[in-house]
């Protein structure tokens, strides 16, 4: 046996941290990478413009706290305004880091912040985003928008009725076809995500009776390590598995990734990215003239909502979209989903006043 240095238990050997982060690079999802080096491209880019000098680690506490002014509207004298120079930002959008002029959504803020802090959690470094000036600027901001009435955008539920509208512009072209399926399949398994769809295989997918397939669900959002699970099983049933079994006759594919890119001359090319999955629903809402911001999360959400609608029990409903808590799924109900409920009418149907006692009433 060949002698082996022993290692020091107060510090980790420089190839075991290499190591450690190339496992959570590996760890992480695809959607959260992006995101994270989106956010950190932003951040050295900002403090560059700002402070002339390449951003370093750990950073100064004064340096988040002017990230936070700087991109947090707040009221002024001649409306609201952040601290951030028009020439920086100005610099940040010709430069590609800005899609536009002036503050940022809260929600893209905070996730700011959170990435610079989770690099300094996982680099051991004192954390700037945890020091107490820190995190009541940034409560006091999150209060100060919710007073102004500002609350995260969600994207519109694809309920039944505009799902079934989308579903009539899908021809019997190949890509019609492969639209069909797709929404179908990610609608009717639970409303998958996106992720999940573009990750969906050949090798996931039983075909287990007439009309009937079974998708194994190995990872998601919430089972991020492909642990076992008794619900991972998702049935794709009745005109979700005709779709199906229509898409993959026609493409002829017989292994790896389901829902595929076509190419001119109706080839079939590489796996669908997860832009493009929302690209497909954007597009087929737009043909079929609905109004309003449909996008690939719009399946999970209209998925759960129209379930709502029917009185589905929530227990059947987190069994398909595999969410781990009961108030998550409430989240994501809409206020269409309570206009049937019996709570909303504990009094009954009230007698209605002629219009001559309403006027009397006024006077």
């Amino acid at each position: 046996m060949q002698d082996v240095a022993p290692l020091n238990p107060e510090q980790l050997a420089p190839l075991a941290v290499e190591a450690m982060r190339a496992l959570l690079a590996e760890g992480e999802s695809e959607n959260t990478v992006r995101s994270y080096q989106s956010a950190l491209r932003y951040w050295a880019a900002w403090f560059w413009l700002r402070y002339a000098q390449a951003l370093s680690l750990p950073v100064a506490v004064p340096v988040v706290l002017q990230f936070i002014v700087d991109h947090a509207e707040r009221k002024t004298a001649l409306g609201l305004g952040t601290e951030l120079p028009s020439a920086v930002d100005q610099a940040l959008v010709a430069s590609g880091y800005k899609a536009k002029l002036g503050a940022p959504a809260l929600a893209t803020l905070m996730h700011r912040i959170s990435v610079l802090s989770k690099v300094h959690q996982l680099q051991a470094l004192d954390n700037p985003c945890q020091d107490p000036a820190v995190r009541e600027l940034l409560s006091k901001t999150r209060r100060a928008y919710s007073k102004r009435g500002v609350v995260p955008q969600k994207k519109m539920a694809l309920t039944k009725d505009p799902l079934e509208a989308m579903l009539e512009t899908c021809d019997d072209s190949l890509r019609g076809v492969r639209d069909r399926a797709l929404l179908l399949f990610a609608w009717t398994s639970g409303g998958r995500r996106r992720s999940e769809v573009t990750a969906a295989a050949i090798e996931n997918v039983q075909k287990v009776g007439d009309r009937v397939y079974v998708f194994t669900l190995h990872r998601s959002k919430t089972n991020q390590a492909g642990s076992a699970q008794s619900d991972k099983d998702k049935p794709v049933v009745g005109p979700s598995a005709d779709a199906l079994e229509a898409w993959l006759q026609r493409s002829e594919i017989s292994e790896g990734a389901i829902f595929r890119r076509i190419r001119r001359g109706d080839k079939i090319a590489e796996p669908l990215s997860p832009a493009a999955v929302r690209d497909i629903v954007k597009a087929r809402a737009a043909l079929a003239g609905l109004s309003g911001g449909y996008s690939a999360h719009s399946l999970r959400s209209g998925f759960v909502t129209e379930a709502a609608r029917q009185n589905v029990p929530i227990g059947e409903t987190m069994a398909l979209t595999g969410h781990a808590s009961a108030a998550a799924v409430v989240g994501y109900f809409r206020a269409e989903s309570a206009i049937g409920s019996r709570a909303a009418r504990l009094l009954g149907e009230l007698p209605v006043a002629d219009s001559a006692a309403e006027d009397d009433d006024l006077t």
